[in-house]
């Protein structure tokens, strides 16, 4: 049980690392208003949408 903490701890402690270290965006700021948005990477584009549920979806 003990290790199961360790682990967990360690895990979270990872996590809030990695979070400080990533760059953050509003949605609200990213769509600007708009319900989709094409964003090329590299020979690929995706499609980010707002769903009517208010939920995003990246399709390519």
């Amino acid at each position: 049980m003990d290790q199961m903490m360790t682990l967990h701890s360690n895990s979270e402690a990872s996590r809030a690392k990695s979070d400080r270290d990533v760059s953050s965006i509003d949605s609200n700021q990213l769509m600007a208003g708009r319900r989709e948005l094409l964003i090329r990477h590299g020979a690929s584009t995706y499609r980010l949408r707002v769903t009517a549920s208010e939920k995003l979806i990246l399709t390519k």
